[in-house]
């Protein structure tokens, strides 16, 4: 899924996927725990959550297409308003964000995440 600027301005339900029909089970309970195949073969199992991991980073690597589209238009906006491209105050926070829910390695990922999204325009 590629998203442009001109996406990341309209309303906030047209820049949000819907949620497959696969994300309708509760937070939590995996596919495999809940599917008759996990019972049959820890091969099957395997495969099934693999299928699901797969299926969850397509999501992910959308939302991030996403996420650098709209700070595309951050930037754009900063920019013609006469201020700078990066905002290292906002920066901070960002990185604090994915610290405090991810731990050590959230900032690391926050600071990837950050990257990509520096710099399009």
């Amino acid at each position: 899924m590629t998203t442009t600027a001109t996406e990341a301005t309209t309303t906030p339900e047209a820049t949000v996927p819907p949620k497959p029909a696969a994300t309708a089970e509760p937070t939590g309970t995996p596919k495999a725990a809940t599917s008759p195949k996990a019972a049959t073969s820890p091969e099957a199992a395997i495969a099934d959550a693999r299928e699901r991991i797969d299926a969850l980073d397509d999501r992910i690597i959308g939302l991030i297409q996403e996420r650098m589209a709209v700070s595309a238009v951050v930037q754009q906006t900063r920019l013609a308003s006469g201020g700078r491209r990066v905002h290292l105050s906002r920066e901070m926070e960002i990185l604090g964000r994915y610290r405090d829910a991810l731990g050590r390695p959230g900032t690391g990922l926050a600071m990837t995440l950050l990257e990509l999204c520096r710099g399009r325009i």
